[in-house]
């Protein structure tokens, strides 16, 4: 049975149409009813798991959510990116490109994770941050502050913050 629907809300934002979501059946934090943010198609969020998407935040393109992973405020996810296990994107960050977030991950503020950058465990990319190119945050890793690893770089169970670069 599926879990949610698209409505017959829509904006169009960069010429792509997207369609509110509401809740059919009770699950996760989600009531029946509840209405949700904003997809492009079916395919971007999974009627399987507590996955959702709230508030005012997109998910278009080819981008999936999935498992029990949020996506909330006014974040967007999108191009081929994946947001899945039980992470959390949220606030104004962007997750977009061939990114991956997943575990337990957060990515929040102003963040932005892209290209083929992944955050995982419980790894947190928040304010002004970006990883992008390659770049693999994991563990227990914080990125912050107006930070940028790039490249190849690694970052786990390591804090960098404002001063810090690839």
């Amino acid at each position: 049975m599926n879990k949610y629907k698209l409505t017959k809300n829509t904006k169009e934002v960069f010429g792509i149409k997207l369609y509110q979501i509401e809740a059919l059946r009770d699950f996760g934090n989600v009531e029946k009813g509840d209405k949700g943010g904003w997809i492009e198609k079916e395919e971007n969020l999974s009627q399987e798991g507590d996955c959702w998407v709230y508030d005012n935040a997109w998910v278009y393109g080819d981008a999936r959510v999935y498992d029990d992973a949020w996506v909330y405020g006014d974040a967007e996810v999108y191009g081929d990116a994946e947001v899945s296990g039980y992470a959390c994107v949220y606030g104004d960050a962007r997750v977009y490109g061939d990114a991956r977030v997943y575990d337990n991950a957060w990515v929040y503020g102003d963040a932005r994770v892209y290209d083929n950058a992944w955050v995982y465990g419980d790894a947190r990319v928040y304010d002004n941050a970006w990883v992008y190119g390659d770049a693999r945050v994991y563990d227990d890793a914080w990125v912050y502050g107006d930070a940028r690893f790039y490249g190849d770089a690694r970052v786990y169970q390591l804090e960098f913050n404002r001063r810090s670069t690839n």
